[in-house]
């Protein structure tokens, strides 16, 4: 499901038109965003988690060349499904 998918189905299941739909998507996006780029987690009730994780700067190998290179530390972020999620996956 892209994007445009999930804004279809947003206005399918609820009273707003997909224009709407499209608003509240982007003001949900935009909050997580900021959220965790001030290094807040943010969690969903029922969905999940969302955290930024640190991973620190290490060696590696360009696979064309072989070359050692320094791959620098970046923040990632990571998703922890809460249990119900977990469990309405399991029946799929």
């Amino acid at each position: 499901m892209n994007k445009s998918e999930l804004i279809a189905a947003m206005a399918q299941h609820s009273d707003l038109t997909k224009k709407s739909s499209q608003v509240v998507l982007n003001c949900i996006l935009s909050s997580i965003t900021k959220r965790l780029s001030e290094g807040d987690q943010v969690p969903l009730s029922g969905f999940g988690t969302f955290a930024l994780s640190y991973h620190p700067a290490k060696s590696g190998r360009n696979p064309q060349t072989g070359e050692e290179i320094m791959i620098e530390g970046a923040n990632k972020v990571q998703f922890k499904p809460a249990k119900a999620l977990k469990s309405a996956l399991a029946e799929y």
